[in-house]
């Protein structure tokens, strides 16, 4: 695996225990997936690169292969299966609920970024066909003419998600793709070609066939995802500037800018296609990525990190600094601070900010963003360590009785009227603004992976166990609400797709530690 080309204080060097004799007692252990254990260069980097994570795998006997998961996790891949759409005979997808009500909306769509966990958790299981068709059809509808009120987007769009339609009368099936003419706000998704790019990479790295990710279409594929990107412009920022509602949380929410998750997915899209493209064909497109992910990953880890010392520096911030050793370098005024953020604040622990740009910085925590940012390599072994410091630390405000908040704290009172512009969906402790999410695009997923990357295991497990109180029993919800997540979601759906499939991939990662490498990067 290529890596980011900064200095590096963290990892455990080769030498200071025997790798390969970990990895020959977990090849003993019987296997319930049919994937190749050679010993890669991402895996035992992923060994070096977090001692929690190697020490945690030294404990071999820990591990419970092969064991029975139990009835919930039975039920979840039958609600699973049920949920797979075929287009002309192949699986191509997962709608994104079983939704029987007379009001489906669009919960009978295959969303690109809904189906990245049922994705993963097809590969787990061995079944990595629905995954390449997936692929082959998102990827064709990426070429598709996108106007909308007569604009036309850039040809890298891929499609917020599509549709298969059936005509009983001509016994004809075809594809209907929306790429933001339907959606709420009318924005086009900045996430889906990241999502499509990762997905991409973790096929490759499970299947260990790189036919798919090198044919012509593919490279081409990725090419124009990433001239989105990497184009320049007036921006003086490596991070990506994007809009409201342009991602998971596809409606006003404040997150316009520079938004935590979008960059964190930025920088994982820019690492798996670095390993995706042909070297030689691509070596000015490479060479744009390399520089990229170093000005990036700078970024982030300087301006975006926020932890007790730098806390205390904002608030001892001066302002109007205009030369070039200004140390207030976004004009962020101290008395913008918010009141909750001292208290939640841990002594030992920190987090990546919702987003930071000219005169402001959202000190909101984004699950997702800094669940990504571990899982990417983004953040520093120091950082990650840090993150599920606050995550243990703050129990109660992030996880509560079901995991995991999509962000903290919610927006009230007259805040909430301004940012949010009074949406009746998003009040506060729910749905986006401060709801509790089983799922978040395999938050359970990532988020239990980046537990198990860090060496926690136990907060996978403890946060599992919470959720398996209920989730199953209260029909695998899209969300809940409140403070504490006690409360099944006023507008939520049940038998959501990618609640079930999080729960399988937490579930399977739990099991078998060693699937991580098919998500994680390493340094």
């Amino acid at each position: 695996m290529a890596s980011v080309d900064l200095p590096q204080n963290d990892g455990l060097k080769s030498g200071d225990c025997d790798i390969d004799d970990i990895f020959e007692k977990l090849a003993e252990k019987p296997r319930c997936l049919n994937m190749d254990r050679q010993k890669s260069f991402d895996e035992r980097s992923l060994f070096e690169a977090s001692p929690g994570f190697l020490s945690w795998m030294e404990n071999v006997e820990s591990f419970n292969y092969g064991s029975d998961p139990g009835p919930m996790y039975d039920e979840a891949w039958e609600s699973l299966r049920k949920t797979v759409v075929q287009f002309r005979g192949r699986p191509v997808g997962t709608i994104a609920a079983l939704d029987v009500s007379d009001e489906k909306l669009n919960y009978d769509q295959v969303f690109v970024r809904d189906f990245v966990p049922s994705g993963l958790a097809f590969l787990m299981k061995g079944e990595p066909d629905i995954v390449k068709n997936f692929l082959l059809k998102t990827l064709r509808l990426q070429g598709w003419e996108k106007k909308i009120d007569c604009f036309e987007l850039g040809s890298g769009v891929m499609p917020a998600s599509f549709k298969v339609l059936h005509d009983p009368v001509r016994n004809t099936e075809t594809l209907m793709a929306d790429f933001g003419e339907s959606a709420i706000g009318r924005v086009a998704p900045v996430d889906s070609g990241f999502w499509w790019i990762i997905l991409l990479r973790a096929y490759t790295k499970y299947t260990n066939d790189n036919s798919l990710a090198e044919s012509p279409d593919c490279q081409r594929g990725i090419s124009l995802i990433l001239a989105l990107c990497l184009s320049e412009g007036f921006d003086t920022f490596p991070t990506l500037l994007c809009a409201d509602g342009c991602s998971m949380i596809d409606r006003r929410m404040g997150v316009y800018g520079y938004p935590i998750e979008i960059q964190a997915l930025f920088f994982m899209a820019l690492r798996c296609a670095k390993t995706l493209l042909k070297q030689d064909a691509q070596e000015k497109l490479l060479d744009k990525i390399r520089k990229r992910l170093e000005a990036l990953s700078f970024h982030m880890r300087s301006y975006f990190w926020l932890d007790l010392k730098q806390l205390n520096d904002i608030y001892r911030y001066k302002t109007e600094e205009y030369s070039h050793t200004a140390v207030n370098k976004f004009n962020v005024i101290p008395d913008s601070l918010p009141e909750w953020v001292f208290d939640f604040m841990p002594k030992s622990g920190g987090y990546f900010l919702g987003n930071v740009g000219p005169s402001n910085m959202d000190f909101r925590w984004f699950c997702l963003g800094n669940c990504i940012a571990i899982i990417s390599s983004l953040a520093t072994s120091d950082q990650s360590t840090a993150i599920m410091d606050l995550i243990e630390s703050r129990w109660e405000e992030l996880v509560g009785e079901m995991p995991l908040k999509v962000c903290y704290p919610a927006i009230e009172g007259h805040d909430w009227k301004i940012i949010t512009g009074c949406d009746p969906k998003n009040t506060r402790w729910s749905y986006h603004n401060g709801g509790s999410w089983p799922d978040i695009n395999c938050l359970y997923g990532f988020g239990m992976a980046a537990s198990i990357k860090v060496g926690r295991p136990h907060i996978a497990r403890r946060a599992i166990e919470c959720a398996e109180l209920r989730l199953g029993k209260d029909g695998w919800p899209e969300y809940y609400d409140g403070k504490s997540g006690r409360y099944i979601g006023k507008q939520a759906r049940k038998h959501q797709t990618w609640s079930v499939a999080g729960y399988v991939v937490a579930k399977m990662l739990i099991e078998d530690p060693t699937r991580l490498s098919i998500i994680a990067l390493v340094r």
